[in-house]
């Protein structure tokens, strides 16, 4: 097992790269993640039938904070395609609770420079729900072990996930990495990725 020492050097790289990042290739890249989301969505519609006549799913998604893959339109990407979209509300003891995304209009600026649906919570079992997880990452490996911010909120909602969801990282690329990544009990695995060039690429 690495330290997790490894884990923070591997952060800090990362973090780095991010800033780094010229701010129109940013825009570019968050462009070409957000069409693979649309592509993605818009595959599991049935042929033929308008998206206001599919099956209402439900799409767990994420606001992008500055740096973060994607861009601030991601969650009107997704609600784009008449789904149902949750975003998670940060709590005291860094779990995740859910709220609905209902539009630009419900978000609001939340603590550490998130910004967060100011609509009722749903609880922590809300993600449950979904057929689609759109989650931030740091660096994700071959095998679907995801590096994230530390704080492993993602990890405690992924536990209660079904196994069978399709859990997505958004990545720039470079993100994407071949050799394996420090990883810990606590960690959960992604079973795909969306990177700019690469689009949607299934893992496991």
């Amino acid at each position: 097992m690495h330290a997790v020492s490894d884990k923070s050097v591997l952060r800090e790289k990362v973090l780095a790269d991010r800033r780094a990042l010229d701010p129109h290739v940013r825009a570019t890249a968050d462009r070409a993640i957000c069409a693979s989301v649309r592509d993605l969505l818009r595959s599991g519609r049935r042929p033929g039938r308008p998206a206001v006549h599919a099956i209402r799913r439900t799409v767990a998604c994420y606001v992008p904070t500055d740096g973060e893959p994607g861009g601030p339109t991601l969650p009107e990407v997704a609600h784009g395609w008449g789904d149902r979209v949750l975003l998670p509300v940060l709590r005291s003891d860094l779990d995740l609770d859910w709220a609905d995304y209902t539009g630009p209009d419900c978000l609001a600026p939340a603590r550490w420079r998130l910004c967060e649906p100011t609509g009722p919570r749903l609880g922590v079992r809300a993600v449950t729900t979904a057929s689609v997880l759109l989650i931030p990452a740091m660096l994700v490996d071959r095998a679907g072990a995801r590096l994230g911010r530390g704080g492993g909120s993602y990890d405690r909602a992924l536990v209660r996930v079904p196994r069978r969801t399709l859990v997505v990282a958004l990545l720039y690329d470079g993100e994407l990495v071949d050799g394996p990544l420090p990883t810990e009990a606590h960690d959960r695995h992604v079973n795909a990725v969306i990177t700019p060039s690469l689009g949607f690429l299934r893992l496991v």
